[in-house]
């Protein structure tokens, strides 16, 4: 049981090294947002050079965004959360 606990100890320390906080995604968003500074923090990279080149699709593309980043951090974090615990044979449910 112990290295039961561990195992998810050591991932849940990974986990919590690598989660992209929804503040930092928001504060991108709200100041770079039009360069895609979001997009990029939260390693969406096509669409973060996309957004560069468009300076973010006219502005519309970064005003609707706006509406879905605390969306996309839960999935981007719910995706690696999901990796590492399966990297380290732990069954999330």
């Amino acid at each position: 049981m112990d290295e039961l606990r561990y195992r998810v100890l050591r991932a849940e320390s990974e986990y919590d090294s690598v989660k992209k906080d929804v503040r930092i995604a928001y504060a991108s968003w709200l100041f770079l947002g039009i360069f895609g500074g979001h997009r990029f923090y939260l390693g969406d990279t096509g669409r973060s050079i996309a957004m560069l080149f468009t300076l973010g699709g006219l502005g519309l593309w970064t005003l609707a965004d706006g509406f879905f980043v605390g969306r996309r951090v839960r999935a981007v974090n719910d995706r690696r959360r999901a990796a590492i615990m399966a990297r380290h044979g732990i069954v999330d449910g």
